[in-house]
């Protein structure tokens, strides 16, 4: 037989050595490899340096730039819970050579998408400048040289996640541009004094400039741009209106804030700002406002863009009192728009340095003929309304999950109706149950409003990787702005944990599961059709049942030894597949999701009976509900059996009692139970009454009839 070779245990042991000892070496030649994609003309890359923490790239003895990693200057969390480690190069000139991911843990990207879809969004940084505001999206499509920020392609389904990877690319590189690059530094800061205050009325602020009027006369325009300003469409040039008037404040001073908003407006401005952010007011009127009349609120505004030290910093509207800004202004003007606009902290804008405010004019004549052209209104604040600072060097983090609120207030808005209706009908159950047709229209619209809403437009399907993610928060770094990233998930799951406590699991698996809507669809698919549903025992059903509890405690422990071991076994749901990605997805995916779906057609709901985790994990939870209001009487399950026939769930057991571990709270048997022609009870009730009754008027008459026989009283 023949005989393994074996090394020597010392020979072993060296080159165990060994390894370790060049594994930073190797992991040190791939991130060089990775700098050399970069800047591919560089003939040395010089090792980091400490302070800032970047790579030189040199050609020969010039200077290429400079390469850094992300997690050096920013710690913001991806969706996932961890920093997206990226290697970003710049040139001396604030121009992005590229960036590379090194590290991320996005499941979307991941387990979805694909990582590619990552690799395309990054490469659009390449030969984009910083000097001027890099935006994710827009209506507008890729900036042109004339427009004031330069916009790039999102990705579908992955908002949050690309939304991060700006942040932290822009957060990275301006840190690095403000401490290597020459223009890029700032000054001293400047922190509005707090005690200074005094009231001023309208003139007052017009007069000493904290309020700046500004306007550009049609004249002016029509000189730029060489010719008269008739016949461009959106322009009313029959008005006497001039082309543009603007008003603008910086609020952050007290003196200037308190003054235009009121005590109470001011504080609810400071509150709403993250640390060193700034607000600016804005106020317009004329042929052409400050915004567009589509402008979307809580977007960055393509007409206007703050200047200083020659550089473009980028203006945010904060949808502040909703939109009603002329509501808390103590101002005699009515313009047409008025909005206040957010300056992050990244962007490290000084108030007591020169500045400029720019219009850009966008004209279009026809669908071919467009004329672009810019104005820009100098201005300085009075230097004695600050505090002067020493320069920061990194500015703080951006809250991306506050943008994210308000970047989709309209979509939190109408979840969050949609919610309170919810909660109305499950306290009211008994009530609107009492209209079998209208409850059941009811429930059949708010089902096709989770699907196509919550489901397919807002991407609100809850999974159990959620669960993964919440239980190694609560293991380890818990961080409730990893959950706030997305505020329909955030919304769908703090209002499920709170209805497991009520009323069970099943809240959220009969009404807000956009995936069980779907299959609850395809029941009435199956009904209308009349496909012939398939007959399962009891006692199968009963088996069946722990399949999602077994599958539920495998994919727990897989989680905390490898989540991206257990988010591949997480594909069991078929969620990312129907709902995320709306069947864009390889061939097995499909073919998995499609053919638990066409099982649903012969038994009714069978994923979320017997094969969801999710669900399993909520019915674990949902044991400890306060409220048992699926309302019994005695009748139920002794004899009647109506409600159990008629539960397709399978949760209602033969002796009557309600199994709330698997009712997804359909509310079919309330609707059974007070509807007096469904309930077998109350028909048979009223039966024996009518009965009693006949019997008794049969009597009463036959009384009657014996009456005229009857002896006379003495």
């Amino acid at each position: 037989m023949a005989r393994r070779a074996c090394l020597p245990s010392s020979l072993r042991t060296f080159l165990v050595w060994l390894c370790l000892l060049t594994s930073p070496l190797l992991a040190a030649q791939e991130l060089d490899e990775q700098i050399l994609q970069l800047f591919p003309k560089a003939t040395r890359i010089e090792p980091k340096q400490d302070n800032p923490p970047v790579y030189s790239a040199y050609q020969l003895d010039d200077l290429l730039g400079y390469a850094f990693e992300s997690t050096d200057y920013s710690d913001l969390q991806g969706f996932s819970g961890k920093p997206i480690r990226l290697l970003i190069g710049m040139n001396p000139q604030g121009v992005l050579t590229g960036v590379r991911v090194l590290e991320h843990h996005e499941p979307v990207f991941l387990h979805g998408l694909g990582e590619q879809a990552l690799f395309d969004f990054v490469d659009q940084y390449r030969q984009q400048s910083i000097t001027k505001p890099i935006v994710v999206g827009g209506r507008e499509g890729t900036a042109t040289s004339n427009d004031s920020v330069t916009r790039i392609d999102g990705v579908s389904k992955a908002t949050v996640s690309v939304v991060i990877v700006n942040e932290t690319v822009l957060l990275s590189a301006l840190s690095v541009a403000r401490q290597l690059l020459e223009g890029f530094a700032g000054g001293p800061l400047a922190t509005p004094k707090p005690d200074l205050y005094e009231p001023l009325d309208w003139d007052a602020l017009l007069q000493r400039g904290y309020v700046q009027h500004w306007t550009v006369s049609r004249e002016e325009v029509e000189a730029d741009i060489g010719h008269s300003l008739d016949g461009y469409q959106a322009l009313d040039t029959d008005s006497d209106d001039p082309f543009s008037e603007l008003y603008f404040a910086y609020l952050n001073a007290p003196i200037i804030g308190r003054n235009l908003l009121g005590e109470a407006g001011f504080e609810k401005l400071m509150t709403e700002l993250q640390p060193n952010e700034q607000a600016l007011l804005v106020l317009s009127s004329g042929l052409y406002p400050h915004v567009p009349d589509d402008f979307v609120p809580a977007t960055a505004p393509s007409r206007l863009v703050l200047m200083q030290n020659e550089h473009p910093i980028d203006l945010q509207d904060m949808n502040f009192n909703n939109g009603a800004v002329m509501d808390l202004l103590d101002a005699p003007v009515e313009p047409a728009e008025a909005h206040i606009f957010r300056i992050k902290a990244h962007n490290a804008f000084n108030p007591a340095e020169p500045a400029g405010l720019r219009l850009n004019v966008k004209l279009q004549r026809n669908h071919l003929v467009e004329t672009n052209t810019q104005f820009t209104r100098e201005f300085q604040l009075d230097p004695a309304l600050f505090d002067i600072q020493e320069a920061q060097v990194v500015a703080e983090p951006v809250p991306i999950w506050l943008h994210m609120w308000q970047e989709r207030w309209w979509q939190v808005g109408l979840v969050g109706l949609a919610l309170m209706v919810l909660t109305g009908v499950f306290i009211w159950q008994h009530r609107i149950s009492r209209h079998s047709r209208g409850f059941h229209l009811f429930r059949a619209g708010y089902l096709l409003f989770t699907l196509l809403f919550i489901g397919l437009y807002a991407q609100g399907q809850l999974s159990v990787v959620n669960i993964f993610t919440l239980l190694l928060a609560l293991w380890k770094d818990f961080d409730i702005r990893v959950f706030l990233m997305d505020p329909v998930i955030f919304m769908l799951w703090s209002f499920t944990f709170v209805s497991l406590f009520l009323w069970g699991r099943g809240v959220f698996c009969g009404w807000l599961c956009p995936f069980g809507a779907l299959q609850e669809m395809l029941g009435w698919v199956a009904k209308r059709l009349r496909i012939r549903q398939w007959k399962i025992s009891d006692r199968t059903h009963s088996r069946l049942q722990w399949l999602k509890y077994l599958i539920l405690v495998g994919l727990v422990p897989v989680a905390f030894y490898s989540l991206t071991l257990a988010e591949r076994l997480a594909e069991v749901e078929p969620f990312k597949t129907s709902i995320t990605l709306f069947f864009v997805r390889s061939w097995p995916f499909v073919l998995y999701a499609v053919v638990l779906l066409g099982l649903g057609l012969f038994v009714h709901k069978f994923y979320c009976r017997y094969v969801c985790p999710l669900g399993a994990g909520l019915a674990m939870l949902g044991k400890f509900h306060l409220f048992a209001w699926l309302k019994r009487i005695d009748a139920c399950g002794q004899p009647c059996q109506h409600c159990k026939n008629h539960c397709e769930i399978g949760a209602i057991k033969r002796d009557g009692r309600i199994d709330y571990d698997e009712c997804i709270q359909c509310l079919e048997c309330i609707v059974i139970l007070n509807n007096d022609d469904q309930c077998v009870a109350t028909i048979s009730a009223r039966k024996r009454a009518e009965k009693a009754g006949r019997h008794a008027q049969a009597e009463l008459i036959a009384t009657d009839a014996l009456a005229p026989h009857a002896l006379p009283a003495p």
